[in-house]
């Protein structure tokens, strides 16, 4: 069982900001030391991929979006490569909220260094200093899909908060199931992939899923609900409907049978 700290109050309030407008303070050197402190401790989902992180100036990326640095991830590229990067950044975006630091995740962005130490780049999240007032102060103005659209089940006093993980494109490619003794997450082609090109439907929607364990995960500690996790191969291209990617056994207690 992880532990994911004081998370859960972030997933309330933090959005995506697609546009950092000008005027807003710099991020200063303690701000600057204190975020590089955080990223070392980030939990990978997959220990034995090796990851890197690092902090740049936006202007050593394509990122043109007002951000005055980008977070870059690294990784090698194999096995369950992109949810184990979903997983590690949404820890970071979860903490940048909880600094006041505007966050978004780019996709779109290329770094000046495609590899660091012999790793590959994956992914960036944007960032920027934001008034305090910027961040979400109301859940119900999220788009986001129906409970019924992504749960089945009894849904633990974490169903309707689940949903509003943030996806590209806000495709929510996630299923849950809980079967009674346990929680089966599957990976779900979606409905509709909007303007996301075919081709990156598997690539984002696989970094979606390791955003959504995060998620999740912190939900289920929030309610103090124990669990283990058994985490299922996730690496085919094929467009499969449905891919189950994990399964969360929960634990039990007297009081809850």
């Amino acid at each position: 069982m992880e532990k994911h700290g004081n998370t859960y109050d972030q997933i309330f309030r933090r959005r995506s900001f697609h546009l950092f407008k000008g005027g807003s303070d710099r991020l200063s050197e303690a701000e600057l030391s204190a975020l590089d402190a955080f990223l070392k401790t980030l939990r990978p989902l997959h220990p034995e991929i090796k990851t890197l992180v690092r902090v740049v100036p936006a202007r050593e990326t394509t990122c043109m979006r007002g951000a005055e640095y980008c977070i870059l991830f690294y990784s090698e590229k194999k096995g369950d490569y992109l949810r184990n990067a979903g997983y590690m950044g949404e820890q970071a975006d979860l903490y940048l909220n909880s600094v006041g630091i505007g966050a978004l995740w780019y996709g779109m962005g290329k770094p000046r260094a495609k590899t660091a130490e012999g790793l590959d780049y994956v992914i960036m999240i944007a960032i920027a200093k934001v008034p305090a007032d910027s961040f979400r102060r109301d859940l119900s103005q999220t788009k986001r899909k129906d409970v019924p659209a992504i749960w089945s089940g009894d849904g633990l006093g974490v169903s309707d908060i689940v949903r509003y993980a943030p996806s590209a494109c806000n495709l929510q490619p996630w299923f849950v199931e809980n079967d009674g003794s346990g929680l089966k997450v599957f990976r779900i082609w979606p409905a509709k992939r909007g303007i996301m090109p075919a081709g990156k439907v598997n690539f984002f929607n696989r970094m979606d899923i390791g955003i959504f364990l995060l998620i999740l995960e912190t939900c289920l500690e929030h309610e103090g609900l124990k669990y283990g996790r058994q985490l299922f191969e996730d690496t085919s291209d094929e467009r499969l409907e449905r891919v189950q990617v994990a399964y969360y056994r929960l634990d039990k207690s007297p009081a809850q049978l």
